[in-house]
């Protein structure tokens, strides 16, 4: 069935949407599991750690998620003490995001098993395959249309 969908003519759509959930389920179990934490909310976590002092608005940026989505986990990292606001200066109702010291503490637990398991699915390519895919997704994100659709309004 797998080969028939990679054959089909929704083949490119499909080959990225299994890639993606497939590893997703994996991922996603484990730190659920582990961790009591949707990937919205490490993958929030990750970002905000990252870009120390960035808004829940611009976490869109890095994961394209509907906004409500990343408001929730952003309030839930904040509840559990992963996060903290600051009000901005420029902008009484938005916040900036800071990762806290037991914040940091657990991404640095996510991130050993979240980075085996990168290396554990990129494995069957060799590191010029690795890289070359990787320069086709930039080029996929840099695009204006993976986000938005002409064609699905």
């Amino acid at each position: 069935m797998l080969d028939r969908i990679m054959a089909s003519d929704l083949r490119y759509l499909m080959a990225v949407s299994y890639v993606v959930l497939a590893n997703n389920q994996i991922t996603n179990r484990f730190i659920e599991r582990r961790h009591d934490m949707p990937v919205q909310a490490w993958s929030a976590l990750y970002a905000i750690a990252q870009f120390p002092g960035l808004r829940a608005r611009d976490i869109q940026v890095l994961f394209p998620r509907p906004q409500n989505t990343i408001s929730r986990a952003v309030a839930l990292l904040v509840r559990r003490g992963h996060v903290r606001e600051d009000p901005l200066p420029d902008d009484a109702r938005a916040k900036g995001l800071h990762p806290t010291a037991q914040g940091l503490a657990l991404l640095d637990r996510i991130l050993e098993p979240v980075a085996a398991r990168q290396a554990e699915l990129m494995s069957p390519l060799t590191r010029s395959e690795q890289e070359d895919f990787l320069a086709l997704c930039r080029k996929l994100a840099a695009g204006p249309l993976l986000t938005r659709s002409q064609v699905m309004g």
